[in-house]
Parts: C-alpha cells; sequence; structure tokens
C-alpha cells in the first residue's frame, strides 16, 4: 500500500471540522482513506461496484456502510456529507460522465464541504486527453480524462471553488490531486 500521510492530514485539516460524514467512492478495501476516517470518529460510506473489494473492506474497516454500485448510478440524498474522496478511481470512468459526476459531487456535499480526488493527465497517459486502455500489473484498464484545463472549466462551472491541484508522485505514479469545495449559499 502507498504512504498517503502526506495527503490524509492535510485534506482532513483543512475540513476544520472535528467529525462529520464521508463518502468514499470507489472505497475499494477501505484502507487508507476510509479507515483515516472512521479512527477519528467519522461515519464512512463507501461506494464500490466490486464485491470482492467489499468484502476485504467489510474485514479492515467492518464500520464502514458500504453500497455495492457504479459511482455513476449511485444517488444520495443532497447536502449529505461533509467530505467526498474519490481515489484512484474516477480516471477510470469515461470522462464524458465526469461533470455529471461532479455535479452530483456538488450536490450530495453540505455548504462548505470538500471533496478530494485524483485525476489522471498527460504525467500518466501520454496524451492531452485520453479514453482508452492503459496496461496497469499486467491487465488492460480503462483510463480517461480531459485536459487540465477542461477539468478545472467544469468544476468552476458547476459552482465549485479550486482550494488545490497538486501533482503528486505516490508509488511511482504521478496523478493530479484536486481539492475543491461548496461555498456556502446565500
Amino acid at each position: 500500500m502507498f504512504d498517503m500521510e502526506e495527503v490524509l492530514h492535510p485534506f482532513y485539516k483543512c475540513l476544520g471540522i472535528k467529525k462529520g460524514k464521508l463518502l468514499d467512492l470507489g472505497c475499494g478495501a477501505g484502507e487508507p482513506f476510509a479507515r483515516f476516517f472512521i479512527d477519528r470518529g467519522w461515519k464512512v460510506t463507501g461506494v464500490d461496484f466490486s464485491k470482492g473489494m467489499l468484502e476485504l473492506a467489510s474485514t479492515y474497516v467492518p464500520e464502514m456502510e458500504t453500497i455495492q454500485a457504479d459511482m455513476c448510478e449511485v444517488e444520495f440524498e443532497s447536502n449529505q456529507f461533509e467530505a467526498i474522496t474519490v481515489i484512484y478511481s474516477l480516471f477510470h470512468v469515461s470522462s464524458k460522465e465526469h461533470a455529471t459526476l461532479f455535479d452530483k459531487f456538488y450536490r450530495w456535499l453540505r455548504p462548505k464541504g470538500k471533496a478530494l480526488f485524483t485525476y489522471a493527465t498527460k504525467e500518466y497517459t501520454g496524451s492531452d486527453e485520453f479514453d482508452g486502455y492503459k496496461e496497469f500489473m499486467k491487465q488492460k484498464l480503462y483510463y480517461s480524462h480531459k485536459s487540465p484545463d477542461k477539468l478545472y472549466a467544469d468544476l468552476e462551472n458547476i459552482g465549485f471553488n479550486i482550494e488545490s491541484t497538486d501533482y503528486r508522485n505516490i508509488g511511482n505514479e504521478i496523478f493530479l490531486w484536486v481539492t475543491v469545495s461548496k461555498p456556502v449559499t446565500e
């Protein structure tokens, strides 16, 4: 497992609250994000389409509520979560769906809520924009992304404030880590 301390602590600190509700999309086995938040008293809902991953999550993070579903199809009530994490999973969804997903994130977050996600870019795929398959651990996996400028435009058009955009090399893979926040509405 990769060391996520350089990401976890700053994101947790920027939330500005001690406890709340986290939605972890593409949660996998629940490590390390769900575990980190549960250990700090948060209620965590994890969504993953893989039954096998959710079975692992029931072992590693039994306190997490899990939902087996495609992140593009799952629905929640508005203003439910203080935080959403989508780590190493959003780029496995068609880039045509990204703006629709971001719109859902906006609805699901409470005012002042924040989302953290990883985004593939040219540094990973070799292309400014990409929709196709790459080999990962001897398997072909689907990846997609828009250019960072188009990503930022989508986020701002939905109403998000972009708080940080950091290229991070974790485990010899470079991805763009993005934190956005939902403003307080008047």
